[in-house]
């Protein structure tokens, strides 16, 4: 039995034509009969790096009875000359968040995964308070179980004020170790306190893990990384696969 949570995430790679750009993570969310893959905003584009990739691919699970069974699947980031993934903006700016909706009969007809939901999403009676363990389902450097085509996952905490916008900004902060290649993963929390798991999957969904956060007057040679990172509010998602 493979664990549901780790058929949520998908490793994530950028191309621009067939050269190969970079690594990320990227989880699916299903809605209204409707099926996305999450991540980071800067996976899909970033300026300030020139990081401009026209597709990703990511890799699916193909025989429910051989978990070493997969497939590339690849996913155009422009059609007609015009970007089609979804990203966030509020009052403080962009959101490091993007979707993409996967077409389902492309899929091959085999495919397994997981998929969040709007019901895994955290809710006004959810208590979620500082030092709460999480976990970070992604792919790290590219590192990954390359034999069944699984994530790994790390450990972390809630480190700020869960509901309150860190610094104004639509993101809360975790205490973990990650590496470059866990944007997009999803941050998730296991449910209990008496409610109930959403079709399987045990888990809340309380963020997309964007980058580390590090201070600008650190001195390199004498401190080191303060080991917190930025994770989005889920409840963006809400926004960007609404119809």
């Amino acid at each position: 039995m493979i664990e549901s949570l780790l058929l949520t995430a998908a490793r994530v790679v950028t191309f621009e034509r067939q050269q190969v750009l970079t690594n990320a993570s990227g989880f699916f969310f299903e809605r209204d009969g409707r099926l996305f893959l999450v991540t980071s905003r800067h996976v899909m584009i970033d300026e300030s790096s020139k990081h401009f990739p026209d597709r990703i691919e990511i890799e699916l699970h193909i025989d429910p009875d051989n978990v070493a069974e997969s497939t590339g699947f690849s996913i155009p980031l422009y059609r007609d000359g015009k970007s089609i993934w979804r990203q966030g903006l509020d009052t403080a700016g962009e959101i490091d968040v993007a979707v993409i909706e996967i077409e389902r009969a492309a899929l091959p007809e085999a495919t397994v995964y997981r998929a969040f939901t709007p019901d895994h999403l955290p809710g006004p009676q959810d208590q979620i308070e500082v030092g709460t363990s999480l976990l970070v389902v992604g792919f790290p450097l590219g590192f990954h179980d390359t034999l069944h085509h699984m994530p790994v996952v790390r450990h972390a905490v809630v480190a700020s004020s869960f509901g309150l916008r860190f610094q104004g900004e639509g993101y809360f902060l975790t205490d973990a170790r990650t590496h470059r290649g866990t944007s997009g993963a999803p941050v998730v929390m296991r449910v209990g306190g008496g409610r109930q798991p959403q079709r399987g999957l045990p888990w809340m969904l309380l963020g997309v893990h964007s980058a580390r956060l590090d201070v600008g007057t650190r001195d390199l040679k004498m401190d080191e990384a303060l080991g917190l990172n930025c994770a989005w509010y889920a409840d963006i998602l809400l926004t960007l696969t609404a119809n």
